[in-house]
């Protein structure tokens, strides 16, 4: 693998625009050989993502700077860290996934100013920056970052555990985020996710309800043939 170069918010714009973004979770790696995984994706990924939990905000322990920094190291693509931390350390956290090679840093609504401070943080450290909503959380708590992030993401299911089906809500909260984004003038400078219950079934549905990337696990990780799969993701096409 070649050597990561510098990225940060110009890795982020550059991400495809025209299809769904290839964004991969690390989670369903091979957590014994990450290495080997990293491999066989490369070819097919556009952005690494890396989900870290406090055991706290999410229920679940994920994952480290050192390997963030490990991962950084044998990947060209670039890497999201999404915060599930509780606001007393997400600045914190920022900074150090930062320094160790994330391009972005995505952290919860539900942090209120502490995530605010985090995003401008991101940004004054040369990362971007993205926003992320619980299922519980409404909508319109994105307000009041969506001048200042990149991605919006939306979880689909319950946060920090695997395996969940999609909400029956998910589609129609992936409406009313781009609907949010339209208003604010920002639909074509900021990347609408979904991450979450993403099976064959409801990748389709949340592509037409406007997501421009589906946070991938076992759905890509699982599949023999990933070429395939990566050809069949970005042939689906956006609800106008």
């Amino acid at each position: 693998m070649t050597s990561k170069p510098p990225s940060g918010p110009a890795a982020i714009a550059a991400l495809p625009r025209d299809r769904l973004i290839a964004e991969f979770s690390l989670w369903s790696a091979n957590l014994a050989n990450f290495e080997s995984d990293l491999r066989r994706i490369e070819p097919h990924v556009d952005l690494h993502h890396i989900d870290v939990a406090d055991g706290h905000f999410a229920p679940s322990f994920l994952f480290f700077p050192d390997l963030v920094a490990r991962i950084a190291g044998l990947t060209a693509k670039p890497i999201h860290v999404h915060l599930m931390v509780d606001a007393a350390i997400v600045e914190a956290q920022t900074r150090q996934f930062i320094e160790a090679g994330a391009d972005m840093i995505s952290v919860h609504a539900e942090n209120g100013e502490a995530g605010l401070r985090a995003v401008r943080l991101a940004r004054e450290l040369g990362a971007e920056a993205g926003v992320v909503l619980r299922l519980e959380t409404p909508v319109e708590a994105v307000k009041p970052f969506v001048s200042e992030v990149a991605f919006v993401t939306l979880l689909g299911t319950a946060i920090g555990v695997k395996g969940q089906s999609l909400s029956d809500k998910a589609c129609d909260r992936l409406g009313a985020a781009r609907a949010i984004l339209r208003g604010a003038g920002r639909e074509a400078e900021v990347v609408l996710a979904a991450d979450g219950g993403i099976r064959h079934e409801t990748v389709p549905l949340l592509r037409a309800a406007g997501a421009q990337t589906v946070v991938l696990g076992s759905l890509a990780f699982g599949d023999k043939d990933l070429a395939g799969r990566i050809g069949w993701l970005h042939g689906l096409k956006v609800a106008a």
